[in-house]
């Protein structure tokens, strides 16, 4: 059975979530101190992780910074309305979607199930597939990009967004296209999220992420990876 890890102190919302993520079939553990939340994670097998980020004593982006310091597990980070620094300072830390309160519960679990369904993906049996692009090479099966020969490691959206461009090497993929093919659809969360992720892929591949080489952006439609000079 699929394990979620509720990190939430609000009793109400915290309850809220337990039933009706268990109502989904998923086996939920609900803690509301952010230090629990890091004990548990470091001793148990999580799936996933709904992390508040107003938490008492130990905050939810200290709690992400620990568990991205040992796991990939993806997290849904749930904030107020109208942090938008708290969203952006979580999406640099590794989360991989966030919510707003107040939220829709249906619209949190469409989420849930979009990014588990991405994290469970079965690697092909075939040959492995190998996309190239300037100083870059992603090798799909095994999960692994090289930069200028140099292994660097990819967090799972960045990767994917990674694989997306260079899959389209020298054409523009407008911006809706990629926050659907990555955050699926419908996509209901802040389109910044792609240019958060964008700036962390620039920081790894190019030499000047502000001039940037090889991730372009398309004004106004989208990005691109640029074609081998």
């Amino acid at each position: 059975m699929t394990s979620i890890l509720v990190v939430e102190d609000e009793e109400t919302l915290a309850e809220s979530l337990r039933y009706n993520l268990a109502r989904e079939g998923y086996e939920v553990t609900v803690v509301a101190d952010g230090r629990l939340a890091v004990e548990y994670h470091r001793r148990r097998a999580i799936d996933l992780v709904v992390l508040d980020l107003m938490l008492p004593g130990l905050g939810g982006l200290d709690v992400l910074r620990q568990i991205r310091s040992s796991s990939d597990v993806p997290v849904v980070v749930v904030t107020a309305k109208d942090a938008e620094a708290d969203v952006v300072a979580g999406l640099e830390l590794g989360a991989d979607d966030y919510v707003t309160k107040p939220f829709s519960m249906r619209e949190l679990i469409s989420r849930i199930r979009g990014i588990l369904r991405r994290a469970s993906r079965v690697p092909r049996s075939v040959d492995s597939l190998v996309f190239e692009g300037g100083p870059v090479s992603l090798d799909v099966d095994r999960h692994e990009v090289r930069i200028d020969g140099e292994l660097v490691d990819f967090r799972p959206k960045e990767f994917e967004l990674l694989e997306a461009l260079l899959a389209r090497k020298g054409r523009l993929v407008p911006r809706q296209i990629l926050l659907e093919e990555i955050w699926g659809v419908p996509f209901f969360g802040d389109p910044k999220t792609l240019d958060v992720h964008i700036r962390r892929l620039r920081e790894k591949v190019e030499q000047t992420p502000r001039s940037p080489e090889w991730i372009v952006t398309v004004r106004g439609l989208g990005y691109k990876f640029a074609d081998d000079r």
